[in-house]
């Protein structure tokens, strides 16, 4: 019997991800897990079943691969959590840590892809988006470079390992900003010997996204996810003679390619829609379709492995993400620890907003009969999505008494380019209003308390946040702004440079450009109207929404003598240790409960 209370316990049961491993050596696999407390990169040699822990790193590690052999595995480290590093090596059976690759600069991390003889690296710095290329373990040498933002294909996606260097090596897929927009990537594929350019493809307003290259050595075909239509669309683009296919799929949602099966053959696509995900197998000409046996929820990653079984990171808002494979087997669990307590599921939520559209997102309710007090979860991104998966943080409100309602606002994606690039040109507006939108359905059908609201969220949930209590005093009981932006001129400064990327596509272009829509979307200039106490969770070495920028809007309602608490941590745009994920999570229970009266005690 543990007197942990369930709350924690939900924080506490162990994360894991997809294993990936080398198409050269496929049994030597590398996967990230919290069993040790901290994310952490592990191994595991599927042939003799030895599982071992392989980094070991306060501010924790969220990304490793196995070397091309499978002799050695590389990992992404990063001294205190501000995003900056570099890739270490390790051997796959254990020992010290070394570079992976001279002459690269330290910096922030763009993607890094692996073939026989080369290996390519993206940087960034203040100065701009560099390329390196190794050729058999020479130092690299920068083969690109750019002021605007360049990454290697799919840097930060699941399928970064596959996305950017073809199988054998020859051909190198990137993504830019270069003439448009980080929002709306183009593709460019290099030559990784010379460097010189091989194919470049650009849809205008739209974007481009490499996913995978064909797992046959001198197939030059590359798998895109486009936008020709609203919803993201799968295409196939040979760089031997400069074609294109779109494979033709009548699903109503978002189809990507997640792999390709071993041979070429087929192609593993990925079916998202309504927060939900689907996995089918497709002829590559989009002739033959059969959906696998997946469970319903969230498919987080998946890949093909040699003996054509599909392994699948799956889960849903009652259990915590397991590997399996598409017979349903659980292949890898997290060592010696238990699955943690189950979660109540989320339950579609659709309602209008003031435009007159509909906005898709999850409701989770306590037992017994509303109106119960009301928490507005904001997500962050703004380009992302609240899915049907297991979220501690949302069960602990829950818990504690709140109908938690997570909106899938404008901005957000998996609802189509339109709904996504609602935003651009006028940030803080429709997302705002669409959240506003939620609440007042809310309170009109019975289920929110009006005098017992909150509005809570992380990262550009925690601007939302700040924007709705300088905007909307009067509807919120308190809020929680988790590692904001609260002064956008001074967040812009000093933010990474992807982020100012970022910003620049949002806004259309740098606060010296157009200063009147920086201050109009900046929290801080509303801060005068907040009336509600607001509690901030501040990263100190945060270069999304940084310390200073945060601070500032802080100082702001201390010199207007606004009610306000913040608690900081030491890493950056999030934590990766889970004893700091519960020390935040009580910090934030005992605010709310001094703030909303009538909660339950948990």
């Amino acid at each position: 019997m543990t007197d942990t209370p369930i709350w924690e316990q939900r924080f506490r049961a162990p994360k894991i991800t997809l294993p990936r491993w080398s198409r050269h050596a496929p049994d030597r696999t590398v996967f990230e897990s919290t069993e040790s407390g901290v994310w952490q990169v592990h191994s595991w040699d599927v042939a003799s079943g030895v599982v071992r822990q392989v980094s070991d790193h306060p501010v924790g590690v969220l990304e490793g691969y196995a070397t091309v052999d499978g002799a050695g595995i590389i990992f992404w480290q990063e001294d205190t959590g501000d995003e900056t590093g570099l890739w270490l090596l390790q051997s796959f059976d254990g020992g010290s840590n070394e570079p992976f690759v001279q002459g690269v600069p330290v910096g922030w991390h763009e993607g890094i892809a692996q073939a026989p003889g080369v290996v390519a690296l993206g940087i960034s710095d203040r100065d701009g988006f560099g390329i390196w290329v190794s050729h058999g373990g020479a130092p690299a040498e920068r083969v690109a470079w750019s002021s605007e933002w360049l990454a290697l294909a799919a840097a930060d996606m699941a399928c970064a390992d596959i996305a950017a260097l073809s199988t054998d090596g020859r051909l190198l897929a990137l993504q830019h900003a270069e003439g448009g927009s980080l929002i709306h990537p183009a593709l460019r594929v290099l030559d990784a010997g010379s460097g010189q350019v091989r194919g470049e493809r650009r849809d205008e307003g739209r974007a481009l996204h490499a996913t995978a290259w064909s797992p046959v050595a001198g197939d030059q075909r590359l798998a895109v996810a486009h936008e020709r239509q609203d919803r993201e669309g799968a295409a196939l683009w040979n760089l031997a003679d400069d074609t294109w296919h779109e494979i033709d799929i009548d699903l109503p949602g978002d189809v990507t390619v997640a792999d390709w099966w071993p041979d070429a053959t087929a192609l593993l696509l990925r079916h998202g829609f309504r927060g939900r995900t689907e996995l089918y197998r497709a002829d590559p000409d989009g002739g033959s379709l059969r959906r696998l046996d997946i469970p319903a929820g969230t498919v987080a990653d998946a890949r093909v492995r040699p003996d054509g079984t599909v392994w699948v990171l799956q889960g849903d808002a009652t259990m915590v993400a397991r590997v399996i494979d598409d017979r349903g087997r659980q292949v890898l669990r997290a060592q010696g620890a238990s699955e943690g307590p189950s979660g109540r599921p989320f339950e579609d939520w659709t309602y209008e907003n003031d435009e007159g559209a509909q906005v898709h997102g999850w409701l989770v309710s306590p037992d017994g009969e509303g109106p119960w007090p009301v928490m507005l979860y904001v997500h962050g991104g703004p380009h992302w999505l609240y899915e049907d998966r297991y979220m501690p943080e949302v069960q602990t409100f829950v818990d504690a008494g709140f109908v938690v309602a997570m909106p899938n606002y404008r901005g957000s994606t998996g609802y189509g380019r339109a709904w996504r690039d609602a935003l651009t040109g006028r940030p803080g507006f429709a997302d705002v209003d669409d959240v506003t939108a939620g609440y007042r359905d809310l309170v009109q059908r019975g289920i929110g308390d009006a005098a017992r609201s909150v509005v809570a969220g992380w990262s550009w949930g925690g601007y939302i946040t700040l924007m709705q209590l300088g905007r909307n005093p009067a509807l919120w009981r308190c809020g929680v702004a988790a590692v904001p932006v609260g002064d956008y001129v001074r967040a812009y400064a000093e933010e990474a440079p992807a982020l100012q990327a970022m910003d620049r596509a949002l806004f259309g272009g740098a606060p010296q450009e157009v200063p009147e829509r920086y201050a109009g979307a900046s929290p801080i200039t509303y801060a005068g109207r907040v009336e509600a106490p607001v509690l901030f969770v501040i990263g100190e070495n945060d270069s999304r929404c940084p310390l200073g920028q945060a601070l500032a809007y802080v100082d702001e309602l201390a010199s207007l003598d606004k009610p306000h608490q913040v608690y900081r941590f030491a890493t950056g745009h999030g934590s990766l240790d889970t004893d700091e994920d519960v020390r935040q999570h009580r910090v934030i229970l005992d605010f709310l409960h001094a703030n909303v009266p009538g909660l339950t005690e948990i």
